[in-house]
C-alpha cells in the first residue's frame, strides 16, 4: 500500500469506529482499550497468515516429514501462533445468536495463556459493550483492505488510533501523556540514531519510542529489529503499561516492560549500560519523597538532589547515568528547565561541564494534544567527536512547524528531514536530504553547515558559562518569532482595548458610587 492509501485507510477505520462510539453510551476512555484490543486481534491473524509460509519453509524435513510448527517458530517470525478460537476470522464468522462479547473475552484469555508477557494486559471487558456495537466493530476491522494489510500497516493503524484517542483526552495522565506526538518521537530518533544495543525508556507510556526505533532499525540496517536492539521500559501507570506491551506486540518488537515508579526504583538495573535512552517524562512533577533511602542513595543522581520541589533535574540525571561511555539520549523537557536557577542551575552546570550535552531544540506550542505549552528537546552524547567535545548545537525551531488544525502543530516531512540534516552537518556527517527539500535548500544552499540567525548556532561551553549556564536556544541564535498568518492580531488588540475600556468605565462608576456613599455617611 502507498502512504496515501495507508492514510486513507487509517481515516476510514477511525471515522467508522468513532461514529459507532458516538452513537453508544461509552466515553472515549471506556472505548479506547477494547477497540485497541480488536486491532491487536486483527493484526495478530494477519501476521499469523503472513508468517505461516515463512515458518513452514524454515522447518527442516525429517524422517517422518516436517514437524509441527511451534509458537517459538512463529515468535521468531515476529508473529503470534493463534489457536482457532483466538483467530479474528473465527469471531467474524460467528452467528449473531452467539454471545460475541464472551467469545472476544475468551480469545483474549487464550492469547494471554499462551504468551506470559501479555498476561493480564489484554482487555477482557467486552461484556460492557452492546452486542450490536461489537458486531459492527468486528465488521469495521474485517474489510478486504484490512485483511490484506501487512504488519507495518497495522502498526500505523494502531499508532493512529492511539493518537486520535489522545486528542480526545482518552486516558491522558495528569502531568504527562500516554502518547508522545510522532513528530517529536521521530526527531528524537533521527537525532540519536538508535540502530543497535540496549534501548531504555524509564517513562515509556505506550512505548512509542521503541516503535519508532524499530522503524529506524528497519530503514537503516540489514538486521531484524529484535536482532539489532533490546528494549527496556518502565511505566508507572497500569493502563499505560498494558498499552506499551500491546504496542510492542503489534509491531513484533520483543521488550521488557515493567510497571514501576522510576523515582523510587530502577527495576532494569541499567546504570552505565545503555546505548540509547529516550523519554517523554512527566514535566514539573512535585511531591517526590526525597527522604526515602532509595532516593538519598540513588546512583542515578551523580550531581545531587535538586532542592526545588520539582523532578525535572532528577529525570535529566537519570538519562545521563543510564548511558554507557558512547551512549546517546534524547528526551522531552519543560521549557523552564533550560534556565532554572539555584540547585538546578548547579546541576545543569555540572552536566554541561561533562561535555555530554549535545544539542537543545526549542519547539513551539501546540505539539501535544492535551496541552499547548512549548517544550524543549534535550540531547546527550557521551561519544562526541573530539572537535565537538566542548560544543553544543542550539536549534530554535519555534518557527518550524506545520499547522494540522487550529490547535495542533507538527513537523512536515521536509522539516523533519531538514532539522535532522542540521544535526548531521554539526556532527560532520553527510546530510541525508531529498533533492526537492526546499526547506533545507533555502537555509543551506551549498549543503554546508552555517549559523543562521533565528534558527541555529554552534556555541562553546565557555560561551554558555558566560551566559550563566542558560541552555535556551533563543538566547544564542536570536529571537525572530514569526506571527501566525491565520490569527487576526489587529482584531484581538481591539478586543483587549475594548475590555480595558469597559474595566476603566466600571472602575470610574465604582469610584463614583463609593464617593456618593461616603457623602451620605458624612
Amino acid at each position: 500500500m502507498t502512504q496515501e492509501q495507508i492514510k486513507q485507510l487509517e481515516k476510514e477505520l477511525w471515522d467508522a469506529a468513532d461514529s459507532l462510539r458516538a452513537n453508544s453510551k461509552l466515553t472515549a476512555a471506556e472505548y479506547k482499550d477494547p477497540v485497541l484490543g480488536l486491532v491487536l486481534l486483527r493484526f495478530a491473524q494477519n501476521r499469523y497468515e503472513e508468517a505461516t509460509p515463512i515458518v513452514q519453509a524454515k522447518i527442516p524435513d525429517g524422517p517422518r516429514g516436517k514437524r509441527a510448527a511451534t509458537k517459538e517458530d512463529y515468535l521468531a517470525a515476529g508473529a503470534i501462533m493463534l489457536p482457532e478460537k483466538a483467530k479474528y476470522e473465527y469471531l467474524a464468522n460467528l452467528p449473531e445468536s452467539v454471545d460475541i462479547a464472551q467469545a472476544i473475552n475468551n480469545a483474549m484469555k487464550i492469547i494471554e495463556d499462551e504468551y506470559p508477557d501479555l498476561q493480564g494486559n489484554l482487555p477482557k471487558n467486552y461484556q460492557e459493550f452492546e452486542n450490536d456495537l461489537l458486531n459492527e466493530l468486528i465488521r469495521v476491522f474485517n474489510k478486504d483492505a484490512v485483511k490484506k494489510a501487512t504488519g507495518d500497516v497495522f502498526g500505523r493503524i494502531y499508532e493512529y488510533f492511539l493518537m486520535k484517542f489522545s486528542m480526545q483526552g482518552a486516558g491522558a495522565q495528569e502531568g504527562g501523556e500516554f502518547f508522545t506526538p510522532p513528530s517529536l518521537v521521530q526527531l528524537i530518533v533521527n537525532f540519536i540514531q538508535p540502530d543497535h544495543g540496549i534501548i531504555h525508556d524509564p517513562a515509556c507510556g505506550s512505548g512509542g519510542m521503541f516503535v519508532q526505533t524499530g522503524y529506524f532499525v528497519q530503514g537503516h540496517t540489514n538486521k531484524e529489529v529484535n536482532e539489532a536492539i533490546t528494549c527496556y521500559g518502565t511505566e508507572q501507570k497500569t493502563n499505560n503499561t498494558r498499552l506499551a506491551k500491546i504496542n510492542l506486540a503489534i509491531h513484533g518488537i520483543e521488550g521488557k516492560i515493567i510497571e514501576a515508579n522510576s523515582f523510587y526504583s530502577d527495576p532494569h538495573h541499567l546504570v552505565g549500560k545503555c546505548d540509547f535512552v529516550m523519554a517523554n517524562p512527566p514535566f514539573n512533577v512535585s511531591k517526590v519523597d526525597k527522604g526515602k533511602d532509595f532516593v538519598k542513595t540513588d546512583p542515578r543522581l551523580p550531581f545531587g538532589l535538586p532542592k526545588s520541589d520539582n523532578a525535572n533535574y532528577m529525570w535529566m540525571q537519570y538519562f545521563y547515568s543510564y548511558l554507557n561511555d558512547t551512549g546517546r539520549a534524547g528526551f522531552v523537557m519543560a521549557s523552564s528547565a533550560t534556565d532554572a536557577g539555584h540547585s538546578e542551575k548547579l546541576i545543569r552546570q555540572q552536566l554541561i561541564e561533562t561535555g555530554a550535552v549535545d544539542c537543545i531544540v526549542s519547539v513551539s506550542n501546540n505539539f501535544f494534544y492535551t496541552r499547548s505549552l512549548p517544550c524543549h528537546l534535550w540531547f546527550y552524547d557521551k561519544g562526541k567527536k573530539p572537535e565537538n567535545k566542548k560544543n553544543i548545537l542550539m536549534l530554535d525551531a519555534r518557527n518550524v512547524f506545520r499547522k494540522v488544525t487550529t490547535t495542533i502543530n507538527d513537523f512536515s516531512e521536509d522539516q523533519l528531514e531538514g532539522l535532522t540534516a542540521i544535526m548531521q552537518l554539526y556532527r560532520g556527517e553527510k546530510p541525508t536530504v531529498s533533492k526537492n527539500n526546499t526547506w533545507f535548500i533555502e537555509h543551506f544552499p551549498d549543503g554546508k553547515y552555517r549559523d543562521i540567525e533565528g534558527l541555529c548556532k554552534i556555541v562553546t561551553i565557555d560561551e554558555v558559562a558566560e551566559n550563566d549556564y542558560s541552555l535556551t536556544p533563543g538566547r544564542y541564535v536570536g529571537v525572530t518569532l514569526t506571527l501566525d498568518d491565520d490569527f487576526d492580531y489587529q482584531a484581538r488588540l481591539l478586543e483587549i482595548q475594548s475590555a480595558l475600556n469597559a474595566l476603566n468605565t466600571e472602575a470610574i462608576q465604582l469610584s463614583k458610587t463609593i464617593a456618593d456613599n461616603l457623602k451620605e455617611l458624612v
